[in-house]
């Protein structure tokens, strides 16, 4: 990929930095940077996998940005950091192993509701709420299941982090997308070390996009402190929306399949 044409590279750029700016606000940056990756000419595998190491700047940042905003303590949640690194590891490990048709099939439901659920629910804000599940049980569950979850498969893995801290940890929407991001950070990094084990990463064209990455997620991540839940909630809705619509459109999902679509 050392021969992309000029405009392919700047596209990539552009791209990242969009991406990167939405993925600090609501996720779902992998819905601009795997069809651009795909776009240039990236083999299936080389595409995820240089994804993977351009989000790692994404998530970097907006974790450092919401940290230093005092939205997320990194040394309490370490712990869970790395239970999410260590599922997504696995994850990403079985998933030449794991049928993938069943997850193609139930995700796009999942989104939706996922949608609907912070659409309609009322004094959906930034204050904290009624603690369902203990921040020990919630690291030692939650947090590894994404991040095998996100390892395995990848698409939504945002949503389903902001829905557990805002539903079971009780958060405001602010906060459950600063923890979010440290989530997904770390879950990024499991499935790095997969994939660069594997030798499918372009380093180069990663790393451009991951600086790009870096600078559109310090961008949304301020612009979120600034708004709170009045942009995260709607554009939320908007990623799952469209991640579930993207997923549908796929002629090989087997929902299609099975609704003789």
């Amino acid at each position: 990929m050392s021969d992309l044409a000029t405009q392919t590279v700047i596209m990539l750029a552009f791209a990242a930095f969009a991406a990167g700016f939405v993925d600090s606000i609501a996720g779902g940056g992998g819905l601009i940077t795997i069809p651009a990756l795909l776009l240039a000419g990236f083999p299936p595998v080389a595409a995820l996998g240089t994804n993977k190491l351009q989000g790692i700047f994404g998530t970097a940042s907006a974790t450092i940005h919401y940290a230093m905003n005092g939205h997320v303590d990194l040394r309490r949640q370490l712990p869970s950091a790395l239970l999410a690194l260590a599922g997504s590891a696995v994850g990403a490990l079985l998933a030449a192993f794991v049928p993938g048709d069943l997850l193609r099939a139930l995700l796009p439901l999942l989104l939706i509701a996922i949608a609907l659920y912070f659409a309609v629910k009322p004094n959906m804000n930034d204050v904290d709420r009624t603690e369902r599940l203990s921040p020990f049980l919630f690291g030692l569950t939650v947090a590894p299941a994404v991040g095998f979850y996100d390892g395995l498969f990848g698409p939504g893995a945002g949503s389903f982090y902001m829905l557990a801290f805002v539903s079971l940890a009780g958060f405001g929407v602010l906060k459950a997308t600063a923890h979010t991001k440290l989530l997904n950070f770390a879950s990024n990094i499991g499935g790095f070390i997969v994939f660069a084990v594997a030798g499918v990463i372009y380093w180069k064209i990663g790393l451009m996009m991951g600086v790009a990455q870096f600078l559109g997620a310090r961008l949304g991540a301020s612009l979120a402190i600034r708004i709170g839940a009045r942009l995260i909630k709607p554009l939320l809705v908007i990623i799952c929306l469209a991640l579930a619509i993207k997923l549908l459109a796929d002629p090989a999902n087997p929902l299609r399949q099975l609704i003789g679509v």
